[in-house]
């Protein structure tokens, strides 16, 4: 009996990494879960200064050092397992988080000069301060008639990396001449793992093409577009983008002896190509051939897609070669809040501390309820709308409210609403010509609400296969550790062939109930009339609303405080930062911070 092998997925999420070790015979799996010092950094950076504008989400990159060796000795220790076991490791990370580093690949935020300005820190996917910036790109472009517009569904986030390399330029010129490089966080950590930064720095194709225009054809956008937005742009940001971008699925080296020090494993051992962590989920949740469509629901939903041909479809942000399965074209698009919804509401009605149990109960209450029997309908802006308005101002709305609504008919309304918008997604998939037979759903947040799964499958009127896992994204991530060993060193040769072998679904799919759907296809035709009145007639009634918002007010000193990190199972040690403590470590700084 051959011995057991195992990969190792890292995960870098919003507020922690989580770190899988995935058995490559049986599939098992065992987590563990390390939570960044500073979360998300939304008021005032950890070293001082003045308060952040509202509009701002920033990470610490030294956060990502320290969890990411705490979360991965402490998988091996949960799961008993020697490193010299573990054959490769992959990486997932969100996107576009940005940071500018110098020619030594250190990130511009660890320099005493640079310390206070937000600029020079990580710049978080869910940043929204570029949005000028994103307009002005996507109007030139327009009016360019660029051609990489047919792969980014006709527009430019501010969520993606030019309109942040922008805000750069703009609001912080000291930052910008010093950046080198501007790099995605899983690039950057790929590059941290291997070594082999900044000299050979390899560049995910999925996060270039989804997040920073880039395509197989084209290249990024060109110097000459780039100069009619600002002309100090023009071969700047094309240089500070440089790097040998690679298809996912791929090596991107071997583990260097200083990483594997910090994760406690043996040097040598495959690192696949980085991938964006939503995408690394499609492939946890099963995603290996054309005509299998996947939810990855979390705080936002990503829908997935690959297809063998390339299709422009209106309102579809991403459609990039090698993007998600390599020689397919991957299909992206997406809401941007889900869970994030569901836990405001929570928020608003005064959960408590038991955020988990008051979900639970509103979910039961809600459910207990037929389709349309609250009166309610609502557009899931909350936090923009990326598909299919590509429209980052427009704000939520709840219509039909009564002296009757009850919490639970709200929580039912934004359940119904997020459903509705992934039917008006899936619809154009298929109006461009894209067959969709299988639909699979992963992440966290089916897992812990059976009400939305069964609401889908409802307004849908289509069949739901849910996966297993519940870390579908640290899966993925799993998953492209294996395949960068290969089989010579004992993972396997292709991701289809991986995730054949190691993803499993539930045994019985969710399945939709005729009497629900048909009033949810009456509902649907009424939801269609408020999101088009209001995202395509009259966007601006909703996104001058923002205009009128208060600030948020100045955090106390207390959420100001670097948090202690915490491992799940195991209690972690408080004081310095890695970072700046002795011992093994992968980007050492020396600097001390203040505590505000």
């Amino acid at each position: 009996m051959a011995s057991p092998r195992y990969s190792i997925g890292l995960d870098f999420g919003t507020e922690s990494v989580r770190a899988l070790l995935l058995d490559l015979h049986s599939g098992r799996e065992v987590s563990a879960v390390a939570r960044y010092r500073h979360g998300v950094i939304e008021h005032q950076l950890p070293t001082g200064g003045t308060p952040l504008p509202a509009d701002y989400a920033l990470q610490d990159p030294g956060d990502y050092l320290e969890s990411m060796g705490l979360a991965s000795r402490e998988v091996l220790r949960q799961a008993k397992v020697r490193p010299e076991a573990v054959v490769g490791i992959g990486v997932s990370a969100t996107s576009c988080t940005m940071l500018p580093v110098d020619a030594e690949g250190k990130p511009l935020c660890f320099r005493k000069e640079l310390e206070r300005d937000p600029h020079a820190w990580v710049k978080l996917w869910k940043h929204h301060g570029a949005t000028a910036e994103a307009e002005e790109l996507t109007r030139i472009a327009r009016n360019r008639k660029e051609r990489f517009l047919r792969l980014t569904g006709g527009g430019i986030s501010p969520e993606w990396m030019f309109p942040k390399m922008l805000e750069t330029l703009r609001r912080s010129h000291k930052v910008y001449a010093a950046a080198v490089l501007f790099v995605e966080a899983g690039d950057w950590i790929v590059g941290r793992l291997t070594g082999r930064f900044p000299g050979k720095l390899t560049r995910s194709a999925c996060q270039a093409g989804y997040k920073a225009g880039w395509s197989q054809e084209l290249g990024y956008p060109s110097a000459d577009f780039l100069a009619a937005v600002d002309r100090r742009f023009r071969m700047v940001a094309v240089e500070q983008l440089r790097g040998d971008v690679r298809p996912v699925g791929t090596s991107a080296g071997e583990l260097a002896p200083e990483a594997a020090r910090t994760l406690g494993l043996r040097p040598g051992i495959a690192v696949g190509v980085a991938m964006i962590d939503a995408h690394a989920a499609a492939l946890g949740a099963g995603l290996s051939r054309a005509g299998q469509f996947v939810l990855v629901m979390g705080t936002s939903t990503c829908h997935m897609t690959v297809a063998p041909r390339e299709v422009s479809i209106p309102g579809v942000s991403g459609v990039v070669r090698d993007g998600i399965l390599p020689g397919t074209y991957g299909y992206e698009a997406g809401q941007s809040a889900v869970g994030d919804l569901l836990g405001w509401l929570v928020r608003v009605l005064g959960a408590g501390p038991d955020a988990d149990a008051a979900h639970r109960a509103l979910a039961e209450r809600a459910a207990a309820s037929p389709a349309g029997a609250n009166g309610l309908l609502a557009l899931d802006w909350w936090n923009g709308n990326r598909s299919v308005l590509m429209n980052p101002r427009l704000t939520g709305l709840i219509a039909g409210l009564t002296l009757r609504t009850r919490p639970e008919d709200l929580y039912r309304a934004l359940v119904e609403s997020t459903a509705f918008g992934t039917r008006r997604i899936l619809e154009a998939f298929e109006k461009a010509g894209l067959r969709i037979r299988e639909l699979r759903a992963g992440g966290g947040l089916p897992e812990r609400n059976p009400l939305l799964l069964q609401a889908y499958a409802d307004v849908l009127g289509r069949e739901i296969v849910r996966v297993r896992s519940a870390q579908a994204s640290a899966l993925g991530a799993a998953l492209l550790g294996s395949v960068a060993a290969g089989k010579k060193g004992k993972g396997y040769d292709s991701l289809p062939e991986a995730i054949e072998k190691l993803v499993r679904a539930e045994d019985a799919p969710v399945t939709p109930r005729s009497g629900q759907t048909a009033v949810y296809d009456r509902l649907y035709r009424l939801w269609n009339r408020l999101h088009d009145h209001f995202g395509n007639e009259q966007p601006g009634l909703m996104s001058e609303l923002r205009e009128f918002r208060h600030p948020d007010p100045p955090p106390t000193l207390t959420t100001l405080e670097p948090s202690k990190p915490e491992v799940r199972g195991k209690r972690q040690h408080a004081g310095r930062h890695p970072a700046e403590a002795s011992g093994p470590k992968v980007g050492a700084r020396t600097r001390k911070r203040s505590k505000g």
